[in-house]
C-alpha cells in the first residue's frame, strides 16, 4: 500500500486547481486529504454537511462527490476572490450553499443548525469558536480538521497553537478523535 490515489479526482477538480494556482491561493487541501473527506461523505446519505473555510473550492469538490442526491453542503469562506472561483466551478450544484461570511459571525449567528459532518478548515471552528462549531455536531456526527502537522507556510507560534487544538481535543468526553499521522495530519472526531 502507498499514498498514491488510484480512484478519479472531482470531475471539476482539474480546473479548479489551475484556477487555484494562478489565483495565488495556497491553503487548499491536498489530493490525500480530499480522497478521506469524498469517502467520510458517503458515509452519510442525505447528511447535512458544513464546511469553514471555502478557499477556492477544492475540498467541496471531494465532499460534493461523496455527498448523494438528498445531502447538502454550506461552504463558508470570507473572501470574495476566492469564493467567485468556487461559485464559477461549483456553484450549479444544487445542493451547496456557498456563503461569503466572516466565519465567525456566520457561526455567531447560527447556532441552531444541526450538521452530521464539519470540516473545519480555517480558524473558526477550529482554532477559534470550537466549542460553538462542536455543538452544531449531531450526535454521530464526523468533525474533521486538517494541517495538524507542521507545515512550512505555518507562521511563528502556530505550532504551539496546533499542540493546544490537540489537547483540547483529546480531552472532550463529549467525541471520539482518531489522530492520522497521514498526509498534513488529520484529526477525524465523532460526537457521542
Amino acid at each position: 500500500m502507498n499514498n498514491e490515489l488510484r480512484q478519479p479526482l472531482p470531475k471539476v477538480f482539474n480546473a479548479i486547481e489551475a484556477a487555484t494556482k494562478e489565483s495565488g491561493f495556497t491553503m487548499a487541501s491536498d489530493i490525500l486529504t480530499g480522497s478521506l473527506l469524498r469517502t467520510l461523505a458517503a458515509s452519510k446519505p442525505g447528511g447535512k454537511f458544513l464546511e469553514m473555510g471555502t478557499g477556492t473550492g477544492l475540498s467541496a469538490s471531494w465532499i460534493l462527490e461523496g455527498m448523494n442526491a438528498q445531502a447538502s453542503l454550506i461552504s463558508v469562506d470570507y473572501d470574495p476572490k476566492y469564493m467567485e472561483i468556487a461559485e464559477r466551478f461549483l456553484g450549479a450544484d444544487k445542493r451547496l450553499s456557498l456563503v461569503t461570511s466572516d466565519g465567525g459571525e456566520w457561526l455567531a449567528s447560527n447556532p441552531h443548525l444541526r450538521f452530521d459532518f464539519i470540516f473545519a478548515d480555517t480558524w473558526h471552528g477550529k482554532y477559534l469558536l470550537l466549542d460553538e462549531a462542536l455543538a452544531m455536531l449531531n450526535p454521530g456526527g464526523l468533525y474533521v480538521i486538517d494541517d495538524m502537522l507542521r507545515q512550512p507556510n505555518w507562521p511563528e507560534g502556530h505550532a504551539e497553537k496546533a499542540e493546544k487544538l490537540v489537547a483540547a481535543l483529546e480531552a472532550r468526553t463529549d467525541l471520539w478523535f482518531t489522530k492520522q499521522v497521514w498526509s498534513t495530519g488529520i484529526m477525524i472526531g465523532v460526537k457521542k
